[in-house]
This record gives C-alpha cells, structure tokens and sequence, in this order.
C-alpha cells in the first residue's frame, strides 16, 4: 500500500493576525511560515515522492512548491480541490477571538458532526469529501507507482484533522483531540483491513526510513513489530 505525507501549509499572515482565513484569496505564508515549508520540504527530500498534491488555496501552493523544489526528482504536481479549506461561510475572515463568543462555537468544540457554518458547509460534508478525495487520490498512485510509493497531500488543519479521524476510526466529534501544527508532516497508510496511522503532527524528526523501508503488508505487527529502519546518521525517527 502506498503511503502519503498529510503536510499542512504553514504558518500564514492570517495565522498570525487572529483570523479565520477560510477561502479568502492571497492569503500567502509569513516569513515563519516560509521557514517552516523549506524544513518540512528538507525533511521530506530525503524521500522520493511519486506526487505532489496541494489544494488550491495559495498558501497551500507555496508549500508544496518549496517540497517540489527539494526534490530529487520530478514528482507528479497536482491541484485537487477535494481537500480545499473548509467552506467556513460568514465566518469567514473574521476574528477568531470574535467567533470565540458566538453559540455555534461551542458547538464546533464539543459537537462538531452538527456543525453547518452559517453560508457555508457542513463539517460532515467537509470530512467526507477531504476522505474521498485522499483515499481516491492515495489508491491512484498506488496503482500507477507500486505499494512503496510515497505521496504528499499540502492541505489544511481542519482538513488533515478530519483524514486522521477517519483514519484513526474516531468520530468527527472527537477530532478536536487531533492537534495539526503549520508545516506538520503526518504520515497514513490505506491498507486492505484497515488504515495504518503510523505519524501524527511531527515538526522534526528523519524521515529517510519511507525511503528504505519494505513495501507496507497491510497486517498489525502483534506485539508492536521491529519499527522502522535505523537512520544511517543515527538521528532520531519521526
């Protein structure tokens, strides 16, 4: 089964001014946020990508280009609106400390599979299509690369939170348990049982093992299994 890189954009100037960026147009990353995307790029270099997959929101764009560009190779570069930002409606471009004092947000926090964002998308209907499209996307590249290929999917917080909590077979009221940091790099397997979440929200850490490792079985290892291939310069795993 192949295996894909959920990385999230990093940090925007949206982030860092408080706001609920949703859809808006030209919201580009910070000077942070560029940092962070040329790491996660360094980090995931190591590794040879069959893909590149970003959704079409600029800040997403910008970080997979700088992961493109740190590549080896040439991986396939595509724009998949699947796993565009969520469809926040009137919330979006406001403050999130304003929408912090409004009923619904109580209701995003503990309830979230109720949630319709008022001119906007349900959460439900958000996870649903962000699954769809990864998994479709993910049987794809397994089909035209091999088992051992290893993808990149560039999304958002909400939207990589939501793949892990399918993923992880949790239901959406219980993703806001699942943190996604700017430039995270969280690492999902679709395998013929189950899905196989081997990383969550890692900001550092060698990723060169996905390179080496033998194509994925698809069963649990009882007991917990070896791990994953040392790193030849004796750094520390993801």
């Amino acid at each position: 089964m192949a295996t894909v890189l959920l990385v999230r954009h990093g940090r925007t100037t949206a982030n860092a001014t408080g706001l609920l960026a949703g859809r808006t147009a030209g919201v580009a990353l910070d000077s942070v946020g560029k940092r962070q995307a040329a790491t996660t790029a360094e980090r995931i270099g190591a590794v040879p990508l069959a893909a590149v997959v970003s959704s079409p929101l600029e800040r997403c764009r910008q970080t997979a280009r700088a992961i493109t560009a740190f590549q080896p190779g040439e991986p396939q570069q595509l724009v998949e609106r699947g796993i565009i930002e969520a469809d926040y409606g009137d919330w979006q471009n406001r403050k999130i400390s304003d929408l912090a004092k409004e009923p619904l947000w109580r209701v995003v926090q503990a309830n979230p599979s109720a949630v319709v964002f008022p001119g906007g998308e349900s959460m439900q209907t958000m996870q649903s299509r962000a699954v769809a499209a990864i998994r479709r996307l993910d049987a794809q590249v397994e089909a035209e690369h091999g088992p051992n290929a290893v993808w990149v999917a560039v999304s958002h917080g909400d939207i990589i939170k939501s793949v892990l909590a399918d993923a992880l077979g949790m239901h959406l009221d219980l993703f806001q348990r699942i943190t996604v940091g700017p430039a995270s790099v969280s690492v999902v397997r679709y395998g013929e049982h189950r899905p196989e979440v081997v990383a969550t929200n890692t900001e550092s850490g060698d990723l060169s093992w996905l390179a080496k490792a033998p194509a994925p079985t698809g069963d649990a290892a009882i007991g917990g299994g070896a791990g994953n291939p040392a790193p030849e310069d004796g750094a520390a795993s993801a």
